[in-house]
């Protein structure tokens, strides 16, 4: 009997051995080990995400005449509100540029956009996270914010040799300083505990008292510019439930995210420009 308890508990201790081994390494020697198994497995990561790319090109190669007609008036037509939309952008621009210098306040930094392809998602209850195909060989830089045309994504967590890691403003740890539309208070934003194939939701912070969300009235969030990490104005979420928070102080509730973080195929990272 002692026998057969041992060879049955046996791997739970060999387990526990290597468990004990591996707490007694270096932390040096741990992120150095965590880094090279991550740039050996990259490769694969982005191979797969080529693949996809390949697969969707020779599909749409088997679009008639009439779809690609269509496809390129639709396209027209973004073209054209896009040149009027930067007109204004760069009338914007001249006039902020012209307050700056009448009133004698410090330039807001600029960001350089980066356009980078998904190689890879990884959504859990812990975080979840989007793999890019660009990282150091394209001045990707932590800390980084990453948007696209519904608003943020995430924030840039970790950079490697040829790709990036991007916490999703979905992850709980995730925080990015708010404000509601339209209202100048800060408040906080944070993501939630999300499932894996369920919406993307988030958690609102320091709501003021008088302010009002509901399913059927709902309160959008776009970020405030402070902490120096997003710019302002940036689409979040919007709020569909407010409650009381214990200390009666303020408000918090749920903040619905845009349902394509699931779904996206390519971001654009804004890289802080270095000022010269």
């Amino acid at each position: 009997m002692p026998h057969r308890s041992f060879h049955a508990s046996r791997p739970f201790l060999i387990l526990g051995l290597l468990l004990a081994g591996w707490l007694l390494v270096p932390t040096l020697v741990k992120r150095v080990l965590g880094i090279s198994f991550f740039e050996l497995q990259a490769p694969v990561s982005v191979a797969a995400s080529h693949v996809r790319d390949l697969q969707d090109f020779w599909s749409l190669r088997t679009r008639t005449r009439h779809d690609l007609i269509a496809a390129g008036r639709d396209l027209a037509r973004l073209n054209a509100s896009y040149e009027v939309t930067l007109q204004q952008t760069e009338t914007l621009r001249r006039e902020v540029a012209r307050l700056e210098a009448l009133l004698r306040i410090p330039t807001l930094p600029g960001y350089r956009s980066e356009p980078a392809r998904v190689a890879r998602r990884d959504f859990n209850a812990w975080w979840q996270r989007l793999t890019i195909r660009k990282g150091r060989n394209y001045g990707i830089t932590v800390g980084s914010p990453v948007i696209f045309s519904g608003g943020v994504v995430g924030k840039v967590a970790e950079v490697h040799a040829y790709t990036a890691v991007v916490d999703l403003i979905s992850s709980p740890t995730l925080r990015i300083a708010a404000t509601l539309e339209g209202d100048s208070r800060p408040l906080s934003f944070q993501g939630g505990n999300n499932p894996a194939f369920g919406p993307a939701r988030g958690i609102v912070d320091y709501v003021p008292t008088d302010a009002s969300a509901s399913e059927v009235m709902p309160r959008r969030i776009v970020t405030s510019g402070l902490g120096g990490v997003f710019p302002a104005g940036l689409f979040i979420g919007e709020i569909t439930r407010l409650e009381t928070s214990t200390d009666g102080l303020f408000k918090t509730g749920e903040v619905r995210l845009d349902s394509r973080l699931a779904e996206l195929t390519e971001v654009t990272v804004l890289v802080p420009e270095r000022a010269d």
